[in-house]
């Protein structure tokens, strides 16, 4: 019985095949959650796929239906004594859209394929790959030890592509079957590939409408141009008075005002970098006197995700009566996202646009949330990793990304510790989604060390 013979199990577990073999069980199940005829598909994950999991871990389990949510939600439970630490686990095993037309030759989004040491299929990445890694580094623990030497317990969901409808409600309504001393969950990307990282949170995310409806309908360009003013023309000079040419944010609201020296000195030990697949990095798009690090999570992104006037498919030689663009900011813990729209407003005032309307769009705001880089919980996990590695994690703050991590962190109050177990250049939402198959194999023995440490005295009280 010893922590490298866990670590050991779950190697093993990994060059057997086992782990290739239960992700394309998973992965081979189409659960889109956007989709409302896969609504049977997110039943069929939960029922024939995790609950046979978990309660193979001596887990058991509960399916919690939510009014609004696009699947059911599974709790689960081991329970092995009240003077051992608590762990919250998460995943959700819904995923976006297949995009089936767009995938390479030979590979398609609900047949797992091993090629160019990469396991490819929708929801390797996001997140049937990372919980599958999870899981199975419980049963190398249990494998070693015969026990967990904690109580563990998972909550799955199947609408977080969709907003995590109806996460909320249920944390709210199941608070003390929730609580828990720690949530430990794994989503979203590493830094780098070949650096394992924790991340302690979430920039939020808030959608914002701008529009002008300048009239009815369009005018001929050429008898009434130079009368009649352009809607179009007007919201590009009013965005461009929102955040400048190259990125910066112009409305305070929306940017924190500074960056506390816990996060600049977890920061200083991560470094941005691209692989082969990414796009070029701009050095000079965003707020000057950032690293790329802080840039990503530490500050806060204004972006225009799109843009309409006229009909782009078919121009015709009329002034169009209508200009519309959804804007979305990135937002990090200290903004306040109720007050964007008011913001912009005022600004806009200011600068000679009252004719540009604005308002919140229909998505539901994502909270900014961040745990602290000096917490108990974040050196526990952090020397827990590095003793399996060798290698000092990165420590993001927050993922440059959203996640409904508010709701485990406000609403059940729980420290949030993730440990991811993707790269950025993953393609999650995108055709050609993977997961390097050495990314997971390291992952598989992370989490067993990370697990079976939870079951040695010193965890943080």
């Amino acid at each position: 019985m010893s922590r490298d013979r866990a670590i050991e199990h779950a190697r093993d577990y990994f060059d057997r095949g086992g782990f290739k073999t239960d992700l394309a069980r998973r992965v081979a199940i189409p659960t889109e959650s956007q989709n409302p005829e896969r609504v049977g598909e997110l039943q069929r994950y939960v029922r024939t796929e995790m609950i046979p999991a978990l309660e193979t871990l001596g887990l058991t389990c509960r399916v919690i239906e939510q009014t609004g949510a696009p699947g059911p939600f599974l709790y689960a439970e081991r329970i092995e004594g009240t003077d051992r630490p608590t762990v919250l686990g998460y995943g959700h095993g819904d995923v976006i859209h297949g995009l089936a037309a767009g995938w390479k030759k030979g590979i398609e989004p609900w047949n797992l394929v091993e090629k160019d040491g990469r396991y490819w299929g929708r929801g390797t990445a996001d997140n049937k790959g990372q919980h599958s890694i999870n899981l199975a580094a419980l049963a190398a623990v249990l494998q070693a030890r015969g026990s967990l030497g904690f109580n563990a317990k998972w909550l799955i969901e199947m609408g977080e592509e969709t907003g995590s409808r109806g996460l909320r409600e249920v944390c709210q309504d199941n608070k003390a079957l929730l609580a828990a001393d720690v949530f430990i969950g794994s989503d979203g990307p590493r830094l780098s590939a070949d650096r394992p990282t924790i991340f302690l949170g979430s920039r939020g995310c808030a959608s914002i409408d701008l529009w002008i409806d300048a009239r009815e309908s369009g005018h001929h360009s050429g008898n009434w141009g130079g009368l009649l003013s352009s809607p179009a023309i007007q919201l590009t000079h009013a965005l461009a008075t929102i955040v400048d040419g190259k990125g910066r944010i112009l409305v305070p609201e929306l940017r924190p005002e500074r960056i506390s020296n816990s996060v600049r000195h977890a920061l200083a030990d991560c470094n941005i970098t691209t692989g082969p697949d990414d796009p070029a990095i701009d050095p000079d798009w965003g707020e000057p006197g950032l690293t790329l690090a802080e840039k990503v999570f530490a500050w806060c992104a204004f972006e225009i995700l799109a843009m309409t006037s006229g009909v782009p498919e078919s121009p015709v030689n009329a002034i169009p009566p209508r200009a519309w663009a959804r804007t979305q900011v990135r937002f990090v813990v200290g903004v306040d996202p109720n007050g964007f729209v008011p913001a912009i407003r005022r600004h806009l005032d200011r600068h000679g646009y009252g004719m540009v309307q604005v308002a919140p769009a229909g998505d539901e705001v994502m909270h900014a949330t961040r745990l602290d880089p000096d917490h108990p919980w974040v050196r526990w996990t952090s020397a827990s990793i590095a003793r399996t590695t060798g290698v000092q994690p990165a420590i993001l703050p927050n993922l440059g990304g959203s996640l409904p991590n508010d709701i485990f962190s406000d609403v059940l109050g729980l420290p949030t510790v993730w440990i991811p177990h993707s790269y950025p250049g993953c393609s999650q939402h995108a055709p050609n989604e993977h997961l390097p198959c050495d990314l997971a194999r390291e992952a598989l023995q992370i989490m067993a060390g990370v697990y079976w440490d939870l079951g040695e005295a010193g965890t943080p009280t």
